[in-house]
C-alpha cells in the first residue's frame, strides 16, 4: 500500500505540479490549501508524511509543524521555503520538522527527503507496533488460569511490579518462567526500556563472562572488537537471568558486584560502567541445596531471593489445561487459517488425566500437533499423541533388586538419554528439554556415557 503525503500550499500551481510529481513517484497525494485545511483533513485521514510550505497566510507552515506534532508526534513533516536560511532551519528542526528544503528545488533532492523521512518513519512505526504487542501479549488478562496455585502466581505478579526488587522464579522446567518475567517487566515501570534475556545454561563457561558484560577489542583472541553485554542493553531496563542455578562461581561473584555496586568493566577493561537494571532470575534447581554442596553462593541467593515467586507444574495446576489448551488452539488456528471450534469432552478428560512431566511448553507442543492433524474443526482424542493414553506398568516396580545399584542407575539413564535423542531427532536442546535438565548438564552426560550422537539420532 502506498504511502500517503499530505502537500500544503498556498499556491495552486505549485500545489497542482507537486502534486503530480509526488503521484508519479508512487505516493498517493492529499493536498490542502491552507494550514488549517490541514489539520482538517489530518484528523480525517490516515497520512504518513505533510510536506508543508512555511509562509501561508492564516496559518503558516511552522504553526501547522508544532499543532501536528503535538496531535501525533511521530508523523514527519518537511518544510519548504523561498526563504530559507540557517537560523530558520535550525529553529523548524528543533521544533520536531524532519528536514528543510529551500525553493526551488528538484523533484530528485525532495524525493531523496521524502523517502528518507518515510523509511524512519516506517521503522518507528514498527517498532511501536512490536511493543504494543508484547504489552498487550504479557498483560495480566493473558495470563492463562484460575486454579488457586496459579492465582497466586497471578497476586504475586501485581505485588512485585511497581517495586525495584529483584525476583527469583522457581519451578520446573516449562512452567512459564520467562512468561513471568516479561510480565513483571510490561506491567512495570520499566516496561518502555528493554527487557534482555539470557540463558545461562545455554552459553559456554568461556564466553559467558563476556556475554554478560561485553569485552574491549584484544580482550582475548578472537575479541576482534568491542562488544556490548547483556548488563549494557538491559540498563533502565530488565535483564532475564534464566538457569541461574547453572552459572559458574566465578561469575557468580561478579553477578553479586553488578547487584551490590550497581558497576561492571567490560572484560579486558579496567574502567566501571555504572548500569541501573532490574534482575528477574530463573531456576528449576533446589538452589538451597546447590548451597550447601558449594556449588551456588548464599550470598547471591539472598540478593536474588528478594521476591521468589515459585510457578507450579502443571500437574498441580490440573483445572487450567481447558483454559491453556483452548488458548494454545486458537493461536495455533489463527496463524494456520484453520477453523477450530474446541475440544470433544474425551480429549479433555485425556489431557485432564495426563501428568505433563514437560508442563505447560508440552501442553502447547501437544496442541500445536493435534491443531495440524486434526481432520474437523473440533480435537478428538484421535487427534491427541498417543503417548497421553499410555499407563505405566508394574515394569516400574522392580520384583528383583540389582546387584550394583550404580551400574543399573547408569544403564537406566544411558537409556533415557539415547531415547531423548531419538524422539528430539538428534538436537541435544530439544532432548534437553524433554528431559527437564540444560543443555550442560545433558552434554555432560552424553560425553560421561560416549554416547554417539549422529549414530544414536540416525
Amino acid at each position: 500500500m502506498p504511502h500517503t503525503i499530505l502537500l500544503v500550499d498556498d499556491e495552486p500551481k505549485l500545489r497542482d505540479v507537486l502534486a503530480v510529481g509526488l503521484t508519479d513517484l508512487g505516493y498517493r497525494t492529499l493536498a490542502a490549501a491552507s494550514g488549517r485545511e490541514a489539520l482538517e483533513i489530518l484528523q480525517r485521514e490516515e497520512v504518513d508524511l505533510v510536506l508543508t510550505d512555511l509562509r501561508m497566510p492564516d496559518m503558516g507552515g511552522r504553526e501547522l509543524l508544532l499543532e501536528a506534532k503535538r496531535l501525533y508526534p511521530a508523523l514527519p513533516v518537511v518544510l519548504m521555503t523561498a526563504y530559507s536560511t540557517v537560523k530558520d532551519a535550525v529553529q523548524v528542526i528543533k521544533e520536531g520538522a524532519f528536514d528543510y528544503i529551500g525553493k526551488p528545488f528538484e523533484l530528485d533532492e525532495l524525493a531523496t527527503t521524502i523517502e528518507n523521512a518515510l523509511r524512519l518513519y516506517d521503522v518507528v512505526r514498527d517498532n511501536r507496533r512490536l511493543r504494543d504487542a508484547l504489552e498487550e501479549r504479557h498483560r495480566f488478562s493473558n495470563l492463562i488460569g484460575t486454579s488457586p496455585a496459579f492465582r497466586n502466581v497471578i497476586r504475586a505478579i501485581g505485588e512485585v511490579c511497581e517495586s525495584r526488587a529483584n525476583v527469583l522464579l522457581t519451578g520446573e522446567s516449562g512452567t512459564g518462567k520467562e512468561m513471568v518475567a516479561r510480565a513483571v517487566h510490561y506491567n512495570s515501570p520499566r516496561r518502555d526500556e528493554p527487557f534482555v534475556a539470557l540463558n545461562c545454561a545455554a552459553i559456554p563457561e568461556g564466553l559467558l563472562e563476556s556475554e554478560l558484560f561485553g569485552h574491549v577489542k584484544g580482550a582475548f583472541t578472537g575479541a576482534v572488537s568491542n562488544r556490548t553485554g547483556r548488563f549494557s542493553q538491559a540498563d533502565r531496563g530488565t535483564l532475564f537471568l534464566d538457569e541461574i542455578g547453572d552459572m559458574p562461581l566465578p561469575v557468580q561473584a561478579k553477578i553479586l558486584r553488578v547487584l551490590q555496586e550497581r558497576t561492571f568493566e567490560p572484560v579486558g577493561s579496567t574502567q566501571s560502567r555504572s548500569v541501573d537494571v532490574r534482575i528477574i532470575a530463573a531456576t528449576n534447581k533446589d538452589l538451597a541445596d546447590a548451597i550447601r554442596q558449594g556449588k551456588f553462593r548464599d550470598d547471591l541467593y539472598y540478593r536474588l531471593n528478594v521476591f521468589p515467586i515459585h510457578l507450579p507444574a502443571l500437574r498441580d495446576r490440573a483445572e487450567d489445561i481447558p483454559l491453556l489448551a483452548e488458548h494454545f488452539a486458537r493461536q495455533v488456528a489463527d496463524d494456520m487459517g484453520r477453523r477450530f471450534s474446541g475440544f470433544t469432552p474425551a480429549a479433555l478428560k485425556a489431557m485432564g488425566n495426563y501428568a505433563w512431566p514437560g508442563n505447560i511448553r508440552e501442553l502447547q507442543n501437544c496442541v500445536e500437533r493435534a491443531i495440524i492433524v486434526a481432520r474437523s474443526d473440533r480435537i478428538d482424542t484421535a487427534d491427541l499423541p498417543q503417548y497421553l493414553f499410555e499407563r505405566p506398568t508394574d515394569e516400574a516396580r522392580p520384583t528383583k533388586l540389582p546387584s550394583n545399584l550404580d551400574e543399573e542407575l547408569e544403564r537406566i539413564e544411558r537409556n533415557y538419554l539415547i531415547e531423548a535423542l531419538r524422539q528430539a531427532d538428534g538436537v541435544q536442546v530439544k532432548a534437553a528439554e524433554m528431559l527437564g535438565i540444560s543443555e550442560r548438564s545433558f552434554w555432560h552426560r552424553v560425553k560421561k556415557f560416549a554416547i554417539n550422537i549422529v549414530k544414536q539420532a540416525g
